[in-house]
């Protein structure tokens, strides 16, 4: 029979935290203890009677860190001065290095285009690929592969290097 989480909680309290002061430091460590307790609390009921309690709380406040880094790493940075030019960075075009390419890539079949995008350009997996434009793993991995065969075909005869 499991025990009540606030026993839970009472007994393993300190180790989530140093877990979460190792992996977020000091400023973020709270926030990460939080997120676990709130977490586990919401997963415990299902969680098997035998299992190792401390290390399940240490993967979610794991994961929670890991969390907490990433969404930091996402906000904005205040600047003093803004650029005075704006960027053409992403936005393919005339002052490109390479604007063969970027008309190869706009020719291919849209899930061509977008698997080749979503897998070479961003690196998502495949399997992040095909939850995106739809259909499996496999045939995300095989647009991708078309795709960058007919990138190649495409820009071998323009005398252009590929990708």
């Amino acid at each position: 029979m499991k025990k009540p989480f606030e026993r839970v909680v009472e007994e393993h309290a300190a180790t989530v935290l140093r877990v979460c002061r190792a992996v977020v430091g000091v400023h973020d460590a709270d926030d990460a203890w939080s997120e676990t307790f709130l977490a586990a609390m919401r997963a415990y009921p299902d969680l098997p009677d035998d299992a190792n309690v401390e290390a399940w709380l240490v993967t979610v406040a794991h994961r929670k860190a890991i969390d907490i880094t990433r969404a930091g790493q996402r906000h904005a940075v205040p600047v003093a001065d803004l650029p005075e030019r704006p960027s053409a960075d992403g936005l393919p075009g005339e002052s490109d290095p390479d604007p063969d390419l970027w008309r190869a890539v706009k020719a291919l079949p849209e899930k061509q285009r977008q698997a080749v995008a979503y897998h070479h350009l961003a690196g998502l997996p495949y399997r992040e690929v095909a939850r995106i434009v739809g259909g499996t793993p496999e045939a995300a991995r095989r647009a991708a592969s078309d795709g960058i065969k007919a990138l190649r075909t495409t820009l071998s005869l323009k005398g252009a290097t590929t990708p």
